[in-house]
């Protein structure tokens, strides 16, 4: 029964499913970890979305994070200001993927679905995030800012313990993504492959909890 960890897919709906049924030949009785950042920049956001309710309805375990993108988008409905920074930024491709031209036409199904989202999954072995944790403070896992939009931080192992954490949200080419893994010089590690960059990233990765093993699949989108 693997566990799998994947983040920012970006709205790239056929990546997405050739990792979950190709790479990683997920079954029901596995654990698919998402790490949020589903939406935006990407082609189909909507897809992406419907193919996680979908496992979901299929019987498959899938647990799931908020990004900040998800984060966004909740802000932009509910506030005018917070709407036009997302579709300056790239809410323009999400709301296509919807064939609607105002957040008006998003269906209240993906509506809930965004409000159900996690921030932060803690396990025997593992914290699981989309950007970090805050461990300035006294409590980090109440900072809903930094688990959403953290870049840098630096680890407190009193609250760490002998877990490791793994995010995703700031993009990190493949090649120090692996390096890390070998070294495991930090307790930290980030599994943003930035599938929709190029010039040294462009891949979508999937982490084996269980074996630290990488999976990655090359952006398929074009």
């Amino acid at each position: 029964m693997p566990r799998y960890a994947i983040s920012d897919i970006h709205g790239c709906c056929k990546t997405f499913r050739y990792m979950v049924e190709e790479e990683l030949r997920l079954q029901p009785q596995d654990h698919l970890y998402l790490l949020g950042d589903y939406i935006d920049r990407g082609p189909d956001s909507k897809g992406v979305l419907e193919y996680i309710m979908s496992l979901r309805e299929k019987g498959y375990q899938v647990t799931t994070l908020s990004g900040n993108h998800e984060d966004m988008l909740l802000h932009a409905r509910d506030n005018a200001a917070h709407r036009t920074a997302w579709l300056r930024i790239s809410g323009g491709e999400t709301l296509k993927s919807f064939d609607a031209e105002s957040l008006d036409g998003i269906s209240p199904r993906y509506w809930d679905f965004l409000e159900q989202l996690e921030l932060y999954v803690a396990l025997e072995d593992y914290l699981l995030v989309h950007a970090g944790f805050d461990f300035s403070l006294q409590d980090p896992f109440s900072d809903r800012e930094s688990m959403l939009w953290i870049r840098h931080f630096e680890v407190d192992v009193t609250v760490l313990g002998n877990r490791k954490i793994v995010h995703g949200h700031t993009p990190t080419p493949l090649s120090k993504m692996e390096h890390s893994l070998k070294t495991e010089q930090r307790p930290v590690i980030n599994i943003d492959g930035g599938c929709t960059y190029w010039a040294g990233y462009g891949y979508l990765t999937a982490l084996n909890l269980d074996t630290l093993q990488l999976h990655r699949v090359r952006n398929r989108e074009t």
